[in-house]
Parts: structure tokens; sequence; C-alpha cells
């Protein structure tokens, strides 16, 4: 069974137009996605074994994306 992606497009399709324009236009809006962006990566690479390391570490990082999401999450809801 494939694994899942959690892009950020893919968890909020309906705040696609305001995810592209918040990248350009908002310095900390595009940080924020980038670290998103590199954790889900890091966690994907994991979770399909071309990266070993431990459980705990996952979990870690789990939590950062989760965080990221919400924050990013916020950001959007009070854009639109």
């Amino acid at each position: 069974m494939p694994l899942e992606k959690h892009s950020l497009a893919q968890e909020f399709p309906e705040y696609r137009d305001q995810i592209h324009t918040l990248k350009t236009d908002d310095n900390h809006f595009a940080r924020l996605f980038d670290d998103y962006d590199a954790t889900e990566q890091e966690v994907h690479r994991i979770e399909s074994g071309a990266e070993a390391t431990s459980d705990e570490y996952l979990e870690e990082l789990k939590k950062k994306r989760l965080h990221l999401k919400d924050q990013l999450f916020e950001i959007l809801s009070k854009a639109a």
C-alpha cells in the first residue's frame, strides 16, 4: 500500500490559491511552508523505508509537521 503524502495543497485544497499567493507575498508564510514541506518529505522518506531512524525521532517529526500545519492553517484562514 503506497504511503500518502501530506502536501499542504492536498491537506487544504480549498486554499490552493491562497497558498500560492502567500508563498510569494508573505515571507513568514513562505518560511513556515518550506519548513513544513521539508519535514513532510523527511517523514515520508522514513515511513517509506528510505531512511532509518528511531521511533521517537519520527514521532517528534510528526508533531513538528502538525504544529507547522496548524500555524499555516491559521494564516490561511485569516487570509481567506
